[in-house]
């Protein structure tokens, strides 16, 4: 049975919900465009949103963008269709990162993305807060392992030592931030402070920055630096933060969009067990202290990031571009 196409508001609400997805500094780095000609919808890279000196490689930017892949994969499996994407289909264009055909009927058995995880697309929330000192239950650790599984990716919680030592690893790295201007220059164009908080579209609001860790050593990133930011308390964070690692065999673009799906996957599930979730790639974008996360007792080739789990509240909503600025219809 042939699939009409889908029309002009079932693209931007499929759109929409793609946009919901998390990004290095929430700058959003995915364009869509449709080509009604062939009936596919592109998924690009935005090269205006990169980051040449934390992100050289474009790692972060392929991971944020497959976040947003799952996203529209999620939304159109609650429509009804069952989407066919192709990852990188064209190899003399790096920017055009996936293509996706809405030409088949969603699958009988349940395989691809579940509709069920729908709802956590607008409850995902990146919490700075502090979480309960509480345990996490085998299950739930069991369901968000299944669900990277399921990307072609791996998740995993580190023993209390390597916690310790990614830790450290995320207060190396704004320490870092502090002595390369050109680290600080991509964190203040990716902040968004006093009443550009509130009209923003983008990057890190003040609002979403969380309380300063007191005494240091929490695994969140302190957006602020040493920029005051008005009724910004500070408090204690846990002790033993629940910390996992995401990671892939290899490490291309390939897998890195595959990664970014497991990630977006991993953080739905985990927001409908009830869980706040946040991420922290800062201690990933230097390469030694990338190599450093790796958890050395396990098999899994390359972090591609890591993930802070836990029981509290879930965060502000970060702002979203509007659909009209990433979405094009040809």
């Amino acid at each position: 049975m042939a699939i009409p196409p889908p029309d002009r508001a079932s693209l931007t609400a499929l759109v929409r919900d793609a946009g919901a997805a998390p990004s290095m500094h929430n700058a959003q780095p995915w364009r869509f465009q449709y080509r009604s000609d062939s009936r596919t919808l592109r998924l690009e890279g935005d090269l205006d949103r990169s980051m040449p000196t934390t992100d050289p490689d474009r790692r972060a930017l392929h991971l944020g963008c497959g976040a947003a892949l799952f996203n529209l994969r999620v939304a159109a499996a609650h429509a009804g269709l069952h989407p066919r994407i192709r990852l990188l289909p064209d190899t003399a264009d790096q920017l055009l990162l996936a293509t996706v055909d809405f030409d088949e009927p969603a699958p009988p058995d349940g395989t691809g993305a579940p509709a069920e995880l729908y709802p956590a697309i607008r409850q995902r929330h990146t919490s700075r807060w502090p979480f309960a000192e509480k345990d996490i239950p085998e299950e739930v650790r069991s369901a968000l392992v299944d669900s990277a599984r399921l990307e072609e990716a791996r998740l995993i919680f580190p023993e209390a030592w390597h916690r310790d030592v990614l830790r450290d690893l995320v207060h190396d790295a704004e320490g870092r931030d502090g002595l390369t201007p050109d680290r600080l220059r991509d964190i203040e164009r990716w902040t968004r402070l006093g009443d550009e908080a509130d009209t923003a579209t983008e990057g890190v609001p003040e609002y979403a920055f969380g309380p300063r860790p007191h005494g240091g050593g929490a695994a969140v990133r302190d957006f602020a630096g040493r920029r005051p930011v008005a009724d910004r308390g500070t408090t204690a964070f846990e002790d033993d933060p629940h910390l996992a690692l995401l990671g892939t065999a290899e490490d291309g673009p390939v897998d890195w969009l595959r990664a970014g799906q497991a990630m977006e996957r991993v953080l739905l599930v985990a927001t409908l067990g009830g869980l706040a979730t946040s991420l922290t790639s800062h201690p990933l974008e230097s390469p030694d202290l990338r190599n450093l996360a790796r958890d050395p007792l396990s098999s899994m080739g390359h972090v591609q990031m890591v993930l802070r789990l836990g029981y509290g509240p879930s965060g502000p909503a970060t702002p979203r571009r509007p659909v009209r600025d990433i979405l094009t219809v040809a």
